[in-house]
Parts: C-alpha cells; structure tokens; sequence
C-alpha cells in the first residue's frame, strides 16, 4: 500500500509540473497513471 501511495504522489506531482509547462498530452497521461494507481488503492482497501 505504502509504494502504491508513493507511486499516486509522483504522477500527481508529475501531472502538475506538466500542467504549469502546458504540456497538456503528458498531462492527461500522467492523470491516467493516477487514476490506475487510485483504483489500484481503492482494491487493496476493499480486500
């Protein structure tokens, strides 16, 4: 659970720095990897 928290930080961080750069394709990627890692989150919590 701790690597998969660590993991979701990263993309988020990554999605704002691409965010403020107007890299809006790496951002909406970084938002995807996000959003894996929620549901990823989301499923070890319920088991």
């Amino acid at each position: 659970m701790k690597e998969l928290i660590k993991q979701y930080e990263n993309a988020k961080n990554s999605a704002k720095t691409y965010m403020k750069n107007g890299q809006i394709n790496a951002y909406f990627d970084a938002l995807i990897e996000m959003n894996k890692y929620k549901r990823m989150m989301v499923a070890v919590v319920a088991n």
